[in-house]
């Protein structure tokens, strides 16, 4: 039987209009982001539906972002694993800059932020495993054991070879920034590395100290400190792609590997050397400067606006443009003034989802509790808000008027204290200690923590209609565990039942110790349980049996039964037989989701009923509409009881689509 990462990556490619729809196909640290040819095809309603999608966000014309949470790597490997479905590496031929992205009015807009998101996202587990390492030692300096801002000749090689830990990331970001712009824009990545590269070398580095001027080609060259540095690799990215663009047209095809690459190197690191590198230097600074300007004015109100701008930033993708200044902030100022009151939010949002954890724990919503649950973890051990805000924030009506008083109240304790990050780190309990003063940071995170959390507790997350809603379906989740249970216990206990008087004409009357033929309940063409898109039933997990592509829109009892259970949404009756044989009809798949919608219920819990008698109505056409597979499985729920059961694919019309054969010690 296939394992719930792969059913559910099999659910996604089917919903999405299947791996021929799909042009690119990457991932984050909680999204899948693909790529689509047609973006209509997908069917968002039953994406969600599925426990482990934490929700859909259509992107532009073509995006498509599936949030999975912090699993969300495995599910990424699973759908590689299904044939046709491209990778990575794998795109269309276009070379069309609609990839989705912000959905603003201008098409260039969208693409700048996707740009921007898309270079960001591949490096961020190199910078949250980075982050960790300069939470250890801020620890060991809070603790006295080392100095963590004392110069590296000063400190115990131990300590050294730590700070090389965590500086790897960070004095090489310009290569890795230049590989994953050149290639979200389709330039060669490597080339699109080594022109940063060439400018962290030793050579360079020998050629002077930053603000010097050196003499190349007989022309001034002012030098750069560029280690750590986001935006000269990123414009040097854009740069490089009209160059390639342009080498690619005058230069042969046969001979684009050699030459190409040459004269990219030869053009690019020049140009970025004496324009570009510090032009970007330039954009950094300029950016970094007026947020200090509008920080030095009044740190107050900054730590207020920041916090209450994320939770409109993070959905659309705008907020990375704000971690490349935290990070220049760092290298030109020595500490950042964002990521502190940033913490606000995060801890408002890490709130929201503790709040409905304790409320699913009080309703016994098992569904939202795992939500909430892993939501909490991943933003509190983590700082990754991304589960909590489409797990939760994006999907109810009231979680926004919770949030944003945690965001202001954080906001308005980080001002009185200004906090300072002295190193990049992601907002969660374990890099308190980059926080300065951290006790200040406390305080804040804690504020805009418990306000919202109390908020959620006091007064839910959700509107009247979505509480009601939910708290019915767990009443229905109840009822149907209770029935199930009373079921099975029957089944153990009661002895089989009697062998009933001579039957009517034409009625089956089925027993134990004979061979049982049961005809089809509805009219349609008989497959092999396998073909069911689901494993528990294709797997025979619930009993061996048949499935049934409906052609009618009526379910009939194949013989005299008893109603054992009906599902008050219609979706499946399970009757038993009076030969003892339990057969359990479910019409369509997921088909629970419609909460009853296209289906109408013609008989009661515990009723008697005789061949032929109708049982449940559906409408095929709002199933379809509705995104859900009609193929309807037929299987005996009591299958170990008999010796075996056998279904017959391909069965005509009042032919037997199941036989059930006693075991030999009751023949």
């Amino acid at each position: 039987m296939a394992s719930k990462t792969v059913t559910t990556a099999q659910h996604i490619i089917q919903e999405i209009g299947g791996a021929e729809n799909i042009t690119s196909l990457t991932h984050c640290a909680t999204r899948l982001r693909m790529q689509l040819h047609d973006q209509s095809l997908v069917n968002q309603e039953a994406l969600e539906s599925d426990p482990a999608v934490l929700g859909v966000v259509k992107q532009g014309t073509n995006g498509l972002q599936v949030i999975m949470g912090g699993g969300v790597a495995d599910f990424y490997q699973a759908m590689l694993k299904e044939p046709g479905v491209p990778g990575t590496g794998e795109k269309a031929a276009s070379t069309s800059k609609d990839y989705g992205g912000v959905r603003g009015k201008y098409s260039w807009v969208d693409y700048a932020f996707e740009f921007l998101s898309d270079t960001f996202r591949p490096i961020l587990w190199a910078l949250l495993g980075a982050s960790l390492i300069i939470t250890l030692l801020v620890l060991a300096d809070t603790f006295g054991l080392q100095d963590f801002r004392a110069p590296l000749d000063e400190q115990p090689d131990t300590y050294v070879f730590m700070h090389a830990m965590w500086r790897s990331v960070f004095y090489f970001l310009p290569i890795m920034v230049g590989a994953t712009a050149a290639r979200k824009l389709g330039a060669n990545e490597w080339v699109g590395a080594a022109i940063p590269a060439a400018l962290l070398t030793p050579e360079f580095l020998a050629m002077g100290s930053a603000g010097d001027t050196a003499t190349v080609f007989g022309l001034p060259m002012v030098l750069n400190d560029y280690a750590g540095q986001v935006f000269p690799p990123l414009i040097a990215a854009i740069g490089l792609f009209w160059v390639e663009k342009l080498l690619k047209k005058i230069i042969p095809s046969a001979v684009h590997m050699v030459f190409v690459p040459f004269f990219s190197l030869l053009i690019m690191i020049p140009a970025t050397a004496f324009l570009l590198g510090p032009f970007g230097i330039g954009v950094g600074n300029g950016i970094s400067h007026m947020l200090e300007a509008v920080n030095n004015f009044s740190p107050f109100i900054l730590s207020i606006v920041i916090p209450l701008l994320y939770p409109f930033l993070v959905p659309l993708g705008l907020h990375w443009p704000l971690n490349a200044i935290m990070i220049q902030n760092i290298n030109s100022l020595g500490y950042d003034f964002i990521q502190g009151p940033m913490g606000a939010w995060n801890f408002a949002c890490f709130g929201v989802v503790t709040g409905v954890m304790i409320v699913s724990l009080k309703e016994h919503n098992k569904a939202m509790r795992q939500v909430s649950l892993g939501g909490m973890m991943a933003g509190l051990l983590g700082g990754i808000s991304e589960p909590s805000l489409y797990g939760v924030l994006l999907r109810f009506k009231k979680t926004y008027m919770r949030l944003l008083p945690g965001c202001f109240v954080g906001g308005v304790v980080m001002g009185i204290f200004n906090i300072k990050a002295y190193a990049f780190v992601f907002t969660s309990l374990l890099t308190i200690p980059a926080m300065d003063p951290w006790l200040g940071y406390v305080m804040g995170i804690a504020a805009a923590f418990f306000t919202s959390m109390f908020l959620v507790i006091f007064f839910d997350y959700r509107g009247k209609e979505e509480k009601a809603e939910a708290l019915a379906q767990i009443e229905a989740e109840r009822a149907a565990a209770s029935e199930a249970e009373e079921e099975r216990i029957d089944a153990a206990v009661l002895p089989a039942a009697p062998a009933a008087a001579a039957p009517a004409a034409g009625v089956a009357t089925l027993t134990r110790a004979e061979v049982t033929e049961i005809t089809a309940p509805l009219e349609g063409r008989v497959v092999a349980l396998s073909e069911v898109p689901d494993p528990a039933f294709a797997g025979g997990a619930l009993g061996n049996g048949v499935a049934i592509e409906p052609s009618g829109d009526t379910v009939f009892a194949p013989a005299d039964a008893k109603v054992l259970t009906v599902q008050k949404s219609g979706h499946a009756v399970g009757l038993r037989l009076e030969g003892g044989v339990d057969l359990l009809i479910h019409i369509g798949i997921d088909t629970v989701q419609m909460g009853g919608e296209g289906f109408e219920v013609l008989v009661e819990k515990k009723q008697e009923v005789k061949a032929g008698t109708p049982l449940i109505r559906f409408d095929r056409e709002k199933i379809a509409a509705a995104g859900y597979p009609a193929i309807t499985p037929v299987l005996v729920s009591n299958t170990r009881k008999f010796g075996s059961v056998e279904g017959h694919p391909g069965a005509g019309q009042g032919e037997a689509i199941i036989t059930v054969t006693p075991k030999e010690e009751q023949a």
